[in-house]
């Protein structure tokens, strides 16, 4: 989709498609969504990290229904699993929906060999959560995401509107020009339940086989060094490459 040059007040509630463009502001941009979009198979994913719990924040305030669906690779930290019932509570018109993966880590492990993810960890990503995601993505039209550009070079190109080939779905970034700092202070400002762990030097959450501290790491701080630090890699493969 190609965003065209705002006529008018990007703030304006009746902003329409050839009004958006990509720096549109997110408090625009998100009601611009949901009229939009909200009416067909749209989607929120998280896998929990701050910045899905600010966008899951913002888009309850327009969205009278929402649907976040979260892979739960069943090797979640349990910090984690506690914060998904936080929000369960905070939100209660948002349903979430957990699309975990067919195998149990068990199977997987008879199938696969034990410990995957220490000897094929993209094979043991894409078991439990491409896969998956490609059979979420079969009822959805639109996939709403958190990523922002500064995460990574992979994103760094990302539009805030564009078409995934991937899963072939219409892919919405409304964060995508933020900062970890704006991400940190819209969390604190607007008192959004996230992760204590970003406040123990965790600045991204996986699993909890391939994710560690990384020392003196803030919350304001964004990173993939405390990924797969064993390999080559610092994506699952959800948003293209790390496969």
């Amino acid at each position: 989709m190609e965003l065209q040059v705002l006529s008018k007040d990007p703030r304006s509630p009746t902003t329409t498609d050839n009004q958006i463009r990509e720096d549109t502001p997110t408090a625009s941009l998100i009601p611009w969504i949901v009229d939009r979009f909200g009416r067909q198979r749209l989607v929120l994913t998280t896998q929990f990290g701050m910045e899905g719990c600010a966008l899951i924040h913002m888009f309850s305030l327009h969205a009278r229904h929402l649907t976040v669906v979260y892979i739960d690779t069943e090797f979640f930290f349990e910090e984690t699993y506690r914060l998904r019932d936080q929000l369960i509570q905070r939100y209660p018109h948002v349903s979430f929906v957990n699309c975990g993966p067919r195998l149990s880590p068990e199977a997987q492990a008879i199938e696969h060999g034990p410990e995957l993810w220490k000897t094929n960890p993209a094979l043991c990503c894409v078991l439990r959560k491409v896969e998956p995601m490609h059979e979420v993505m079969n009822d959805v039209d639109v996939w709403v995401t958190g990523l922002r550009r500064e995460q990574s070079t992979l994103r760094s190109n990302m539009r805030v509107i564009e078409w995934d080939w991937q899963y072939r779905v219409l892919k919405v970034n409304p964060l995508a020009n933020w900062s970890r700092e704006q991400i940190w202070e819209y969390v604190s400002a607007n008192k959004v339940p996230f992760n204590p762990l970003h406040e123990k030097g965790f600045p991204t959450l996986g699993c909890t086989h391939c994710t560690q501290r990384v020392e003196g790491a803030k919350p304001t701080d964004y990173s993939r060094d405390g990924r797969w630090s064993a390999f080559d890699k610092t994506e699952c493969g959800l948003h293209g490459a790390g496969i």
